[in-house]
C-alpha cells in the first residue's frame, strides 16, 4: 500500500544564489509591458513589467508583480485602475524610458486616456484596463490581479520580447 508523503511545513532554503536565480530567470522569454495609472492629483505614472500574465476568461483577469519598494507602489495599491501596456516590437526606446529612474518617463510620450482615466499608450500591440480587484503580498512583490473592464490589440504587429536580458522580436519557425 502507498502512502502519501507527508507535506513539509516550509520550503527547503534554496541551494543558489541570487544571481543564479536571475540568470535562470532570463530564461524565460517574456512580453514587454508598460502599466500605467493616474495618482489621486491626476498625474501620470508608469513603469516597465514583464511579470504579466493571464489568469482566468471568465471573469477576465490578468496579473502582474511588483517591487514592495518601488516608488509608485502606493499609487498601484490604493487606487481603483491600471491599465496594462502590452509593447509592440518598435516600442523598445519607450521600455528602456519607463525602466529608467529619475527621469520624466511622460516627456514627449503619445497617450489618451482609457475608459476609467489610466494613461494607454499609443502604438501598443494590445492593452488592458483593469479595476484593481485584488493583491497579494509574496516575498518582496505584491502580486495585482486586475479585472479587465476593457481589451483591445492590433491584429499583425509583432510584440516586443525579453529573454537573457535583451530585447528580441517575433520571428516564425
Amino acid at each position: 500500500m502507498n502512502r502519501p508523503l507527508p507535506r513539509p511545513a516550509l520550503a527547503r532554503p534554496p541551494s543558489f544564489s541570487a544571481r543564479e536565480f536571475r540568470d535562470a530567470l532570463g530564461m524565460f522569454a517574456t512580453g514587454v509591458t508598460i502599466v500605467t495609472a493616474r495618482n489621486e492629483d491626476g498625474s501620470l505614472v508608469g513603469l516597465t513589467a514583464s511579470s504579466f500574465n493571464s489568469v482566468s476568461l471568465a471573469p477576465p483577469l490578468v496579473l502582474w508583480s511588483l517591487s514592495r519598494g518601488a516608488s509608485t507602489m502606493p499609487t498601484f495599491a490604493n487606487g481603483a485602475h491600471y491599465a496594462i501596456n502590452v509593447l509592440a516590437a518598435d516600442q523598445k526606446a519607450l521600455a528602456e524610458r519607463f525602466a529608467t529612474r529619475g527621469i520624466d518617463r511622460w516627456a514627449g510620450v503619445v497617450h489618451h486616456p482609457g475608459t476609467n482615466g489610466a494613461p494607454v499608450l499609443d502604438g501598443a500591440a494590445a492593452t488592458f484596463e483593469c479595476f484593481n480587484r485584488s493583491r497579494y503580498e509574496e516575498g518582496d512583490h505584491l502580486i495585482f490581479v486586475g479585472e479587465v473592464e476593457h481589451c483591445s490589440h492590433r491584429a499583425g504587429v509583432p510584440p516586443l520580447l525579453y529573454h537573457g536580458g535583451r530585447f528580441y522580436t517575433e520571428h516564425p519557425l
